[in-house]
């Protein structure tokens, strides 16, 4: 009997939440429906008191929430705010779209499509304001998804976020860094869009933050891309402590940011031996160099062999002293391997290190003897 009266009670208390849950659902609908009647039709007081409600009220709420006020036709008048001769009413329409985008990939392409695009690029150009780093963070948050990355790259935005990297707060910075990460992926012309100016305050970030975080892996993959090119190398030398930072990112970072970091580092090496070569000697690379070539991924473990065989390739009084390096290739086995297995591990490392070396050099003698005239090799 008791039984039969608390399922009764039970489900009682389930149908009262429930129409509760709708009555709630109802006032939510009738309030974003009436917030985006503000927004269409009402004077710039009312849209600058909609936007700051529709960011209220979106900030926690869940990714349906953000899509209802989509659905509402919130999106193009907040747009058309970000244009405004009023800067009360640019801040607020940007903060507003910049939460209805947060955490829903559709509102995200849906923004973008509806043309916000051109209205951030011309606030990321706004001097003495917080403006342009709020911008900064919806382009970062917009670029998130792939739809929007070739409308971002072609709209000029990448020159603009690197001014924000240079002379931005620290979180400025920082969403600049990750906006032009996110665009890196979306083309490989972008290289051509990211410029030497970069590289200094790519550099100083890396100093500043742990170097296998997932920031560290945005900043070393900004680094490898203007690596590629002459001002980028020139600027990555001229850094106040820019090798050496690649260097500690080679030896301390994650997979993904010592994969970047040993591609910065070879891209100087190949570009002219003779310079970059010795700049890398000097900063103590081969420790994690040798460490890379077991533990790194598969890319990683490439460049590291490829970058240490160049590093070799010096005049006789600038190598290393080959029980050094033994030493060296000795204790990274016995950090791998034990104690027990260090001997074996090592002996496998070197011989495995020889062999490329002696390729290395019979590639070269190859080499010289295919460019020479059968006159120059008789007579060597």
């Amino acid at each position: 009997m008791g039984e039969g009266v608390d399922s009764v009670k039970a489900e009682e208390e389930r149908v009262q939440e429930h129409e509760e849950t709708e009555t709630w659902n109802q006032k939510k609908q009738t309030q974003i429906l009436q917030l985006s009647e503000k927004l269409i039709n009402g004077d710039l007081q009312s849209k600058i008191e909609a936007a700051k409600q529709i960011r209220k009220l979106v900030r926690k709420s869940s990714a349906k929430t953000r899509s209802k006020f989509a659905s509402a036709g919130v999106i193009q008048p907040l747009i058309f705010m970000l244009s405004s001769f009023n800067l009360q009413a640019r801040e607020a329409a940007l903060l507003a779209l910049l939460n209805l985008a947060v955490r829903n990939e559709r509102n995200k392409v849906k923004i973008v499509t509806a043309g916000a695009v051109p209205p951030l690029v011309e606030l990321l150009k706004m001097q003495n304001s917080s403006i342009p780093e709020l911008a900064t963070a919806a382009i970062l948050t917009l670029s998130a998804a792939p739809p929007n990355k070739p409308t971002i790259v072609a709209s000029g935005a990448a020159p603009l976020l690197i001014r924000i990297l240079n002379s931005g707060s620290v979180q400025g910075k920082v969403d600049a860094v990750t906006a032009l990460h996110n665009l890196s992926t979306s083309t490989e012309k972008f290289s051509e869009l990211l410029d030497a100016r970069a590289v200094t305050p790519l550099i100083n970030l890396l100093k500043e933050c742990k170097k296998y975080s997932k920031f560290a892996e945005k900043a070393t993959a900004l680094l490898e891309i203007l690596s590629n090119s002459e001002e980028g190398r020139i600027a990555i030398t001229n850094a106040d402590g820019g090798i050496l930072t690649l260097v500690e990112t080679v030896e301390d970072g994650s997979l993904v940011s010592t994969e970047h970091a040993v591609g910065a580092l070879l891209s100087l090496c190949l570009s002219c031996r003779d310079k970059y070569r010795e700049l890398i000697l000097q900063e103590g690379a081969i420790p994690g160099l040798l460490r890379l070539t077991v533990e790194g991924t598969a890319e990683a473990q490439d460049r590291a062999r490829m970058l240490l065989d160049l590093l070799r390739d010096s005049p006789p009084e600038k190598r290393l002293a080959s029980t050094v390096l033994e030493k060296i290739v000795y204790d990274i086995a016995e950090r791998v391997d034990g104690a027990d297995k260090a001997a074996e591990t090592a002996k496998r490392l070197w011989q495995d290190m020889v062999q490329r070396s002696m390729e290395h050099s019979m590639n070269c003698i190859q080499h010289r003897a295919a460019s020479c005239t059968p006159s120059e090799i008789s007579s060597t």
